[in-house]
């Protein structure tokens, strides 16, 4: 792979705002850690306009990924959770070439994993929680018993997430394995869910009735980050506002959800407002914080 590696950092080196550049080969035959090809290069630039583009190209019998992306949109990849892979590819890869240390200071951060890193990642998290465990609940309902175990499980893999980021633990990297030894109890449940003899329908309603607790048990803490932005200024906010402001914007949130869901809780206020002045036929919701 030499060569390769080689090859690129040479292609690159002049490219105009250009920030650094990472390899990672893949470990194991059809491992989805790089789409299956043999090797990543994942490139950082700095230009004007967004920059995210894919490539697939071949030397020397090797097949090798090429992910070009701008350092916004890498900030968004790691916040957000749109590509879970990327906290793996800049802990665990080759950094070829790096303009001003950006690359070593992305992972030392990714290391650290710092305060502000964890509250944005458990609000995501707790976000996907909160969608999926209620959709569970509603194919309940409907009867939809296979939607509901799909649903549940999926709530349950974001409840997983939570508790390894309390511990300070990227939940990108070995979920279960991580949380077999950190929370056992919820791993008794991912258990009970896919191995346990009892019926579909007594599995599913068993770790629903868990989730049930743990909405309630991790709604304050998950959404910290965002009572933080309320509390910051006196005025109500929109939920316009909210989803432009710095911290969440990077972020893929289901806002709407997790605003109702905290006003039905009692933890933030919602507030009518006129949108227009002198106009009350259409009156604004806002929100802010609960006295």
């Amino acid at each position: 792979m030499k060569p390769i590696k080689a090859h690129f950092a040479d292609s690159y080196r002049d490219e105009p705002g250009l920030v650094g550049i990472a390899v990672v080969e893949n470990p194991y035959p059809y491992n989805p850690l790089i789409d299956g090809l043999d090797l990543l290069v994942l490139v950082i630039l700095d230009k004007d306009g967004a920059i995210n583009e894919t490539e697939h190209v071949q030397i020397e019998g090797e097949r090798v990924l090429v992910r070009k992306i701008d350092s916004v949109g890498l900030n968004e990849w790691i916040s957000g959770g749109e590509n879970r892979n990327i906290i793996e590819w800049l802990v665990r890869g080759e950094i070829l070439l790096d303009r001003d240390g950006y690359l070593n200071n992305v992972r030392e951060r990714l290391l650290q994993f710092p305060d502000s890193m964890r509250e944005q990642k458990r609000f995501t998290e707790f976000a996907g929680f909160l969608r999926t465990y209620l959709q569970a609940k509603q194919d309940l309902l409907d009867g939809n018993l296979l939607d509901a175990y799909s649903h549940v499980l999926t709530a349950l893999h974001h409840w997983a997430h939570i508790v390894l980021i309390e511990e300070g633990r990227h939940p990108e990297l070995t979920v279960w394995k991580q949380l077999k030894r950190v929370h056992p109890g919820i791993y008794k449940l991912y258990e009970e869910l896919t191995v346990s003899p009892e019926t579909l329908e007594q599995r599913v309603q068993l770790v629903m009735l868990g989730c049930e607790f743990s909405v309630m048990n991790k709604m304050k803490t998950s959404c910290s980050l965002l009572f933080d932005i309320l509390g910051s200024r006196e005025e109500p906010w929109s939920i316009a506002e909210l989803q432009s402001h710095s911290l969440i914007n990077v972020m893929h949130v289901d806002l709407s959800l997790v605003l109702q869901k905290l006003v039905q809780r009692e933890y933030i206020r919602e507030v009518a407002v006129m949108s227009e002045p002198g106009d009350t036929g259409a009156l604004e919701l806002r929100y802010m914080l609960a006295n």
